[in-house]
């Protein structure tokens, strides 16, 4: 029996969120998407892992068409990813046209397939401002949409949508996640940089500046 599908990248988020579901007591199947982005490199072996270590059925979906056709810095297909901190003219430039609502659908689709009646995402209200396919409205209306195109089958739902990342942070400390295990920089080489949008969005969410981070950054 599967309760759930949960959208796993081998971020801190979607990392977070698995453990919670698991201690709700879930059945959870994970789907990771190889997107082409930088940092799938580091990502989706994480996921595997941590999948592999929870006894959690993990599946990574190939969609190379999205590195071909779209335009992002955050694609390999892209330019450079800009150092900074994490705000939208900033980081304007690592959105991935529509590409929660790709991933959904599919996540739909498979969670209708395997009779699991809910896929989760860990989207949250820091992301609101630069990436539109995390909104409210968003969610909303995708929602509307899953529920009518599975017949009332599969409810999309965002647990943290209106928490922030310092909460889902916190939240994790307290499930006792080891965030070494999870990756956040966008620019995807051996340790994180320290310097990118994400990475200053990680320092933030994990309490860098308290010493509370157990990340190791090439910029400390």
């Amino acid at each position: 029996m599967t309760d759930c599908i949960l959208v796993l990248s081998g971020g801190m988020d979607s990392t977070v969120l698995l453990t919670d579901l698991l201690k709700q007591g879930k059945q959870v199947q994970t789907i990771s998407f190889d997107y082409g982005s930088k940092h799938n490199c580091q990502e989706l072996p994480m996921a595997a892992a941590y999948c592999q270590e929870k006894a959690v059925p993990h599946q990574i979906i190939k969609l190379s068409f999205i590195d071909e056709l779209f335009s992002s810095s955050l694609l390999q297909s892209g330019e450079d990813i800009p150092d900074g901190s994490y705000q939208e003219a900033n980081m304007k430039s690592t959105v991935v046209p529509f590409r929660n609502g790709i991933m959904l659908s599919i996540a739909a689709g498979f969670a209708e397939s395997v009779g699991a009646g809910e896929v989760y995402l860990a989207s949250h209200s820091g992301d609101h401002f630069i990436y539109p396919d995390c909104r409210p409205e968003f969610n909303r209306f995708l929602s509307e949409a899953v529920l009518i195109g599975t017949d009332k089958q599969v409810s999309l739902v965002f647990p943290y949508a209106d928490i922030d990342k310092r909460q889902i942070g916190d939240l994790g400390r307290k499930l006792g996640l080891d965030f070494t295990k999870t990756w956040t920089c966008y620019k995807g080489e051996e340790i994180h940089c320290g310097t990118c949008g994400a990475c200053d969005e990680r320092k933030y969410a994990l309490r860098h500046s308290e010493g509370m981070d157990p990340t190791i950054y090439q910029n400390q």
